[in-house]
């Protein structure tokens, strides 16, 4: 993913990347404490280009971390379904998404995360037997939090949307920084109710928050069936809901291995490793349905610096 980062010393809102910034830290029930907005990582919308997965990219190197954490080691997923309007989802992403978080830990196509680490200097590009690894734990959904005791705000900003994190992560019980060393939450959006830049700018996208609970890592998931084929509709011959999961999952992999960005893993231009491997429409790591878990889902590949003997590549499995 692209990685924009911007300090904020002023209280006035601002635009960064088709993302609305907005003030520092998160104004949530006194629960955070950020005194800047860390980077966001967008995953850019489809315009139509072939991408034969013929890839020359750099490897993924390993950032240092954040505080020692750069990967998730035991990863799991709060799924959060933000504001009363999700009574109307046309779509029905909701159970797509359910299915996705159910299915995907344990399997082979999220094993490829499995070879990144944290723990190791950083520049390194093999972890080996070095450091610990990203985890691919089954059960990774711990659960899904429908917040629909009042409408949410019509077109959310960074801020909104790490309050709205943090009290995810109130609502769980992952009160201290030890419950959420490998957690992402991912808050999302209703339909009509996205952030700006939706399907413009990007398709989602995934931060981070400091607070009073610890480092906060989420994603801000947009109703993806409305930007239609700029987020994958279609994608592939697919089917309409397709970008559901390719950008779902695109986001969550992300996470595993760059969990505060862009500390984690990411190659010299601040790609992560869903991000060099998006809208492959043939050859390798092209999108597909994917068996995850009991479910067959359309996914995107994801890079590994390990295929083809180290040169590296798109995969969709190991």
């Amino acid at each position: 993913m692209r990685t924009f980062r911007c300090i904020l010393t002023i209280a006035a809102p601002l635009t960064l990347a088709g993302v609305a910034l907005a003030g520092p830290g998160v104004a949530s029930a006194g629960a955070a404490t950020s005194a800047q907005q860390p980077a966001v990582t967008t995953m850019k919308p489809y315009k139509g280009e072939l991408n034969s997965g013929a890839s020359t990219a750099p490897p993924m190197t390993y950032h240092g971390g954040t505080g020692g954490i750069g990967v998730e080691t035991a990863p799991k997923v709060y799924l959060v379904l933000w504001g009363s309007q999700w009574a109307s989802d046309p779509s029905g992403e909701a159970s797509i998404l359910n299915s996705l978080y159910t299915n995907v830990g344990g399997s082979n196509w999220n094993k490829s995360v499995t070879q990144y680490c944290q723990g190791v200097a950083t520049g390194t590009v093999t972890c080996g037997a070095s450091g610990t690894p990203a985890g691919n734990p089954t059960g990774m959904l711990a659960g899904t939090w429908s917040d629909n005791t009042a409408a949410a705000v019509k077109h959310p900003t960074q801020s909104q949307l790490a309050a709205e994190a943090v009290k995810a992560a109130s609502h769980a019980g992952n009160t201290t920084a030890a419950s959420n060393s490998s957690i992402q939450y991912v808050v999302a959006t209703s339909h009509g109710h996205s952030a700006s830049g939706f399907g413009t700018q990007y398709c989602a996208w995934h931060s981070a928050t400091s607070s009073s609970y610890g480092n906060i890592a989420y994603s801000n998931l947009p109703y993806i069936t409305d930007a239609g084929a700029s987020c994958g509709a279609n994608f592939n011959g697919l089917g309409a809901t397709a970008g559901v999961t390719i950008v779902a999952g695109h986001e969550l992999a992300e996470t595993e291995t760059d969990q505060y960005p862009s500390s984690g893993w990411n190659d010299s231009s601040g790609s992560e490793n869903g991000d060099k491997c998006a809208w492959i429409s043939s050859g390798q790591g092209a999108a597909a349905s994917v068996a995850i878990g009991l479910a067959t889902l359309p996914m995107q590949s994801l890079w590994s610096n390990a295929f083809n003997s180290g040169a590296g590549g798109c995969v969709q499995s190991t």
